[in-house]
């Protein structure tokens, strides 16, 4: 099957419009594209342990002697200063300059390190995303988004360094595990709560044959999330506001997965996240009970939690709170919905004020 191609522009910043590419079955000749459509640049790729035992990793490379580096182990623990310097230490033991095109081939993981890495080797080159798992097809590999996790928090530093292009072969989804999978569509629940009631719809209608990761409805999956996240993304390519609303869910969501020392996925805690969100609105009049039956019974049909671990103190995430990047005087801002596909936007804004004790009662509804 042909892929399809979308282009994403970022406003404002010179030479950002780039290719999004949505198919299967063609990273084995990818890096030969790479090579023609960058021929002036020197190629590196990134990856990780997991995708050089699944074999994905020597299926991109082939015979070709391009320099790579695997991060090992895979996963949110390697996401750190330490990794990424070593990234940067290995391109510079090669000799690469300010012609390097890096390769980040991988999750979300490998696609933030990747991206961050080649946002300050020689002052930034470009970078191209081959996302691998369901949460980086729906949303980490598009918008430019550059992160590692400091000692506290999660993300905590970071650039936006947008993509030369992103290529989506959904086929390399059929070595994730059951609970990498699952837990990162729970991004693509997100997508349509805030964006697209018709593609909840399709989510609900469809969910059966996603799980059994079907090819066609997993490239119709992966063009539903580029298309909302590509349009929030030109519209505010560096959060200012609008693209707040990648958020939703992911306040909260962020504090749990930090809180648990990331033995829950980032979807796992996202689902979280969302769950407590809806039980923001309820409080705040925004959510009746029909809505929350309908979005926690689609998150349950992916067998994520929906309620934090209860050995997790209330106190911890109220602190962890104050410490999200995102935080106006010592306090985030959350975003909320109206309805299935439609965000609340006050005076303009798209992420709102909730008071403290609202939260303190969702996050310990027995206190």
């Amino acid at each position: 099957m042909t892929p399809s191609e979308l282009n994403i522009q970022v406003p404002f910043v010179p030479a950002t419009r780039y290719p999004i590419v949505i198919g299967r079955d063609f990273v084995s000749g990818l890096l030969a594209r790479l090579r023609e459509q960058f021929p002036k640049r020197r190629p590196f790729v990134i990856s990780d342990a997991n995708l050089q035992k699944s074999g994905w990793l020597d299926k991109l490379i082939g015979a070709d002697t391009v320099g790579r580096f695997v991060i090992d182990p895979a996963g949110e623990d390697s996401k750190t200063w330490a990794t990424v310097g070593a990234i940067v230490e290995a391109m510079e033991h090669l000799s690469l300059g300010r012609d390097t095109l890096v390769i980040g081939l991988g999750g979300g993981t490998v696609g933030d390190m990747a991206g961050f890495a080649a946002s300050i080797f020689k002052r930034g080159v470009p970078v191209v995303h081959v996302p691998t798992t369901t949460v980086a097809q729906a949303d980490s590999a598009i918008g430019g988004k550059t992160s590692v996790d400091s000692s506290q928090s999660k993300n905590a530093f970071g650039t936006f360094h947008h993509p030369a292009g992103v290529y989506i072969d959904v086929a390399t989804l059929g070595t994730l595990d059951d609970r990498q999978f699952r837990a990162g569509l729970v991004e693509s629940v997100k997508h349509a709560l805030i964006a697209d009631a018709g593609y909840f719809a399709f989510l609900e209608t469809n969910l059966d044959a996603i799980l059994a990761r079907d090819l066609d409805r997993l490239e119709q999956l992966a063009g539903f999330n580029c298309r909302i996240k590509g349009a929030v993304v030109e519209q505010d390519p560096t959060e200012t506001n609008q693209r707040r609303l990648l958020n939703y869910g992911h306040t909260i969501g962020h504090a749990v997965e930090s809180a648990a020392a990331y033995r829950l996925l980032h979807g796992e805690a996202v689902a979280i996240g969302i769950a407590a969100a809806l039980q923001i609105e309820k409080q705040m009049g925004l959510a009746d009970a029909d809505r929350i039956e309908r979005v926690c019974a689609l998150l349950c049909r992916l067998s994520v939690p929906l309620v934090i671990p209860t050995d997790l103190s209330t106190d911890s995430f109220m602190d962890l709170l104050t410490r999200d990047k995102k935080t106006v005087g010592g306090w985030p801002r959350f975003v909320l919905l109206e309805k299935i596909g439609k965000p609340l936007v006050r005076s303009g804004q798209y992420a709102h004020e909730v008071a403290p004790e609202i939260v303190r009662s969702i996050l310990n509804p027995h206190a």
